[in-house]
């Protein structure tokens, strides 16, 4: 895989490229303004409420511990600020309902597409889900169960959701497989990167001390050198881990074919070019999505 500062090369795998450009599409519902205010609206004031609430309802009005298993990145804590304090203040369904509509609200104030290409790219990335296994991915079941949306920009944004929650199922799989813990996750990411811990320690609960120590335990498996620098190791340790991940989220391309994949990166592609460069999509960002290479 090779990469350029911020931006991703053309010659990832498939599976990656797919994501790569679905991924700002459904992430409106993290950064945007329209997105805090539906929540808002029905009380769930402060960004971490509306986040825990909306990507947790769809299994329902869960407790800390499935949120801490089924999201991975977070300290259990972090988590209890706002699970299961939220389901007093709203139902899973009305968190659905203003998740989509947030969504909505920022998809149609950001960009101008043809409904015809919005249709057409809701129709594949339905196709895709026809590839994606539901057994032990449970973000990507709970949200297979919700009904589609009617409005093409709003269906579109449901399968991405579908998609990169199936995704990401496999990549918490392909972690533990590998016995990277969560907060070693975030380090090693960040060390690949050469990114700062600043980028996402904020927004992941864990302390000063778990971090130093994550990153003991990774130099003790020679990942991480003294300095807590990336190693040779460590690289190919990393890539393994993203190849597990992209083996596991093939089933999408499959069920496309390459013509499938092909059309639906075609329309998708601009989308997450636009979406970067309205500012909609910060980089470098805590989800950890690279900005499309332009060329």
């Amino acid at each position: 895989m090779r990469r350029t500062c911020d931006h991703v090369a053309v010659d990832v795998h498939p599976a990656r490229a797919l994501w790569q450009c679905i991924e700002p599409y459904h992430a409106v519902t993290y950064f945007t303004d329209e997105a805090r205010a539906a929540f808002e609206e029905i009380g769930l004031r402060g960004f971490w409420r509306g986040y825990f609430a909306g990507r947790a309802a769809p299994l329902g009005a869960v407790g800390t511990g499935a949120v801490v298993a089924t999201f991975y990145g977070f300290h259990p804590d972090f988590v209890a600020k706002a699970i299961p304090g939220v389901w007093s203040i709203v139902s899973p369904s009305d968190a659905i309902a203003a998740r989509e509509a947030g969504a909505e609200a920022a998809l149609m104030r950001r960009l101008d597409v043809p409904s015809s290409d919005l249709l057409r790219a809701a129709r594949l990335v339905l196709e895709a889900t026809d590839g994606c296994d539901p057994f032990a991915r449970a973000l990507f079941a709970a949200n297979h169960d919700l009904p589609w949306p009617r409005e093409p920009h709003v269906a579109l944004w449901h399968g991405c959701t579908l998609l990169r929650e199936h995704r990401g199922d496999g990549h918490i799989a392909a972690l533990y497989a590998a016995d990277v813990d969560p907060c070693e996750a975030h380090v090693l990411r960040l060390a690949v990167a050469g990114m700062a811990r600043e980028t996402i320690a904020p927004y992941r609960g864990w302390s000063d001390d778990d971090w130093t120590a994550a990153a003991e335990r990774l130099a003790e498996r020679g990942w991480l050198d003294g300095r807590g620098a990336i190693t040779p190791v460590g690289i190919d340790s990393h890539a393994a881990i993203e190849a597990d991940t992209d083996r596991m989220a093939e089933g999408p391309l499959r069920a496309l074919g390459q013509d499938g994949v092909d059309e639906l990166l075609a329309i998708m592609r601009p989308l997450a070019i636009e979406l970067a460069a309205s500012g909609t999509i910060p980089f470098p960002n805590p989800i950890g999505v690279p900005a499309v290479d332009r060329r």
